[in-house]
């Protein structure tokens, strides 16, 4: 315990370390997407939301760069947009590509504003390094977390020299071993996610007949509709929670795709659901009930008596996994990405390739141990993800050296 007290007392310190009598102050740019925390969907916004507090515990000063409707403490803010803009991160380019680059305006001007930022962290996929590497030495040094699938953007990734000052951090080795060489010889390490711990809940843990949960953005990639015949084969129900197209509400999402006009007909998300997944969806054996969070989230959660993980894309974090191994919920998951080296085959989950592998795999889950499932997770802590973070950001501005301070100055 004495061990502990001591670490962290050198963690406020050295968080601290910025310069003589101040502490060490990072933006953490969250992205235009969604709050912070998110009210319901929204891994990204997760992490940020789960790392912030552990960051200013160790004796950072945070300011947070996120839009309206942000709740999260911070030491700054930097309110970018009046609200979230989920429902166009898969419109079309001539829809899309404004939201990023207004925020990242935004972002400019307050690290033009504010010289005593020594570093940002950025989580805005290619604008934010992007616009941060053009910047130059007016900008503080920056490291990125990659939270997607490196395959995506090839272009950029390929070819973007961070000159010294840019630097990467990836969620898993899984996904940066996927990434471009160029890129890979920009990243310094892979921090594991981690997630808030469980919200107290009076109620009894489970009751009525077991389900199996999908929680995520519904979308092809994250398996809806497979999920939804690997359950009918086992004979299992189905919960699936998740916006669609960044629609939460069932009655809403309803209401627009019955409008010819409304701009989710052209949305790939609508079209999936729509298409693929509507039609298993029967509201008794498979149910869709939207978006959810807090406590609606919590009790679904901790009701499930699986998580299941049918991704077809090759899953770089996976926050909705962790959040089940934390408590105690096995996970039943294609074998891609980071999920094998999360799901421990016959400890806290199984894998498996198909959607007999999955039904097979949903009628076992009852002979997995709650306990060993929880315990599995022990090492994706808050604490030691801020402990990474804060590591990093010394070895970066260890590489980088501080901001130019007169180039920020003469930029106003």
């Amino acid at each position: 315990m004495h061990g502990q007290d001591r670490q962290d007392r050198q963690d406020r310190q050295e968080g601290g370390a910025a310069g003589v009598g101040r502490p060490l102050t990072v933006l953490v740019d969250a992205g235009p997407w969604l709050p912070v925390p998110p009210a319901g969907y929204g891994g990204i916004e997760t992490v940020v939301a789960t790392l912030v507090p552990e960051l200013r515990r160790l004796g950072v000063r945070v300011v947070l760069a996120a839009v309206g409707g942000s709740a999260l403490e911070a030491d700054g803010r930097v309110t970018t947009l009046p609200h979230g803009q989920l429902e166009r991160v898969t419109a079309p380019y001539n829809r899309s590509s404004g939201v990023a680059h207004a925020h990242m305006q935004a972002v400019v001007a307050a690290l033009r504003a504010d010289p005593s930022i020594d570093l940002v962290h950025d989580h805005l996929e290619v604008v934010g390094p992007a616009v941060l590497a053009a910047m130059g030495e007016a900008a503080p040094p920056v490291l990125q977390t990659l939270h997607w699938d490196l395959r995506k953007h090839r272009e950029f990734y390929e070819t973007f020299d961070g000159r010294g000052r840019v630097f990467f951090a990836g969620v898993s080795d899984s996904q940066v071993e996927r990434a471009p060489l160029n890129l890979r010889r920009q990243v310094l390490a892979s921090v594991p996610l981690a997630v808030p711990p469980p919200l107290p809940l009076p109620a009894p843990r489970r009751s009525g007949e077991p389900y199996a949960l999908v929680l995520a953005r519904v979308t092809r990639d994250k398996g809806q509709d497979l999920a939804a015949r690997a359950c009918r084969r086992a004979g299992r129900r189905l919960v699936l929670a998740g916006p669609v197209a960044g629609v939460d509400d069932p009655a809403e999402l309803a209401r627009r795709l019955a409008d010819p006009a409304d701009p989710l007909q052209g949305d790939p998300d609508a079209a999936y659901w729509r298409e693929e997944v509507a039609p298993l969806v029967d509201g008794d054996r498979v149910r869709w009930v939207g978006g959810v969070a807090g406590e609606e989230k919590e009790r679904l959660l901790q009701g499930a008596d699986a998580l299941l993980t049918p991704v077809r894309w090759a899953e770089p974090g996976a926050t909705g996994v962790v959040e089940a191994l934390v408590r105690g919920v096995p996970v039943v998951a294609t074998p891609l990405g980071v999920l094998p080296s999360l799901v421990e085959d016959g400890v806290n989950g199984f894998l498996a390739d198909d959607e007999e592998g999955l039904a097979a795999a949903l009628r076992r889950v009852g002979s997995l141990d709650p306990a060993r499932v929880r315990a599995s997770a022990d090492r994706w802590t808050p604490e030691a993800m801020a402990r990474s973070y804060l590591a990093l950001y010394r070895r970066v501005l260890a590489l980088a050296g501080p901001r130019r301070e007169d180039l920020t100055a003469s930029s106003r």
